[in-house]
């Protein structure tokens, strides 16, 4: 029989993607065995103690077996972790060195949302591309350079590894691996049950854009505030650099390197930032918004906005507004 890997890491970590995961995926397993008088799979709750308490000893989960228990599995599904990743990845150092070998023999790899942390430290996510929650990039970003982070993507999947963005939105990781191990009607029936949506691909219009502020370059620092300050103006970069004392190539040079962005990229997302806010709280209409943060042309406006949110300017009003 085929087997499944939901794994329990030591330490406090995210509850609900442990026990969605293996929730869905027992009903999924349910349903294909009753249409198809098929064995189906093994899935178990593998860890490296007898239980790991959550939420402060609120909870207790006990694993069905231990990582040593296990010699082959076809799929390991890596949950989401708290935000304390250095002490996540010392409580479960065995827990990655197993990882790596099941992939080495085969098996394939899921982590649901920051999980994508414990991987990452496999290496096997080395020259790839990854997802993770949103609010975590520049943390990944800053400690994994040589992952391909793709923040605004809900789904990854490459060379059998797959990873999903923030939060609750491993329900879609979960629904896409139910398709792919068993069947679309499966993952279909899942969808209905647990009223997962199958049509979500992005999780661009979530995101929250704060700017990157931890890379200690005081140039960068302070134009990132004046950009941030003259929301509703076009600033020109050439005089933006000169006010500051530096080349325009060594002042986009610098600006890529701290933030990840080009200076006008920066502020497109600065503005873009305002606009949600506007859409979300205010009765103003697009073209109101629009002329706030300094944009004329409708139609750069609108393609602008969708690069970021996946959404046209109306399409977001729409899902947002009070």
């Amino acid at each position: 029989m085929k087997h499944i890997s939901i794994l329990v890491p030591n330490g406090e970590n995210n509850l609900s993607s442990i026990a969605g995961t293996y929730k869905i995926l027992t009903r999924a397993n349910e349903q294909w065995k009753l249409k198809t008088v098929k064995p189906g799979y093994r899935i178990e709750l593998i860890g490296t103690k007898g239980k790991v308490n959550f939420y402060g000893n609120v909870v207790t989960v006990k694993p069905q077996a231990f990582i040593s228990d296990i010699k082959k599995t076809d799929l390991i599904i890596i949950p989401s972790l708290d935000h304390n990743y250095d002490e996540s990845v010392k409580k479960n150092k065995a827990m990655i060195q197993w990882i790596t070998a099941q992939y080495r023999k085969g098996s394939e790899v899921a982590s649901i949302c920051t999980g994508a942390f414990l991987l990452a430290e496999s290496g096997l996510l080395n020259g790839r591309n990854c997802s993770t929650h949103w609010s975590a990039a520049e943390n990944f970003r800053n400690r994994f350079p040589e992952i391909n982070l793709q923040a605004e993507e809900l789904i990854t999947h490459e060379h059998g590894i797959y990873t999903n963005g923030g939060a609750f939105s491993f329900l879609n990781l979960i629904i896409y691996l139910v398709e792919k191990y068993f069947d679309r009607a499966t993952a279909i029936f899942c969808s209905k049950v647990f009223q997962i949506d199958m049509d979500r691909q992005h999780q661009s219009p979530f995101i929250i854009f704060a700017g990157q502020r931890k890379h200690g370059d005081e140039v960068v620092n302070k134009a990132q505030m004046i950009i941030e300050k003259n929301v509703g103006e076009k600033i020109s970069m050439e005089n933006l650099s000169n006010k500051l004392n530096v080349s325009r190539r060594n002042f986009d040079r610098r600006f890529i390197k701290a933030t990840g962005n080009t200076p006008t990229e920066y502020a497109q997302r600065v503005k873009m930032e305002a606009v949600k806010n506007y859409l979300e709280s205010t009765s103003k209409n697009v073209n109101e918004v629009m002329y706030e943060v300094g944009y004329t042309d409708v139609k750069a406006f609108r393609e602008v906005f969708k690069k970021v949110t996946g959404l046209l300017p109306v399409e977001y009003k729409k899902k947002f507004s009070k």
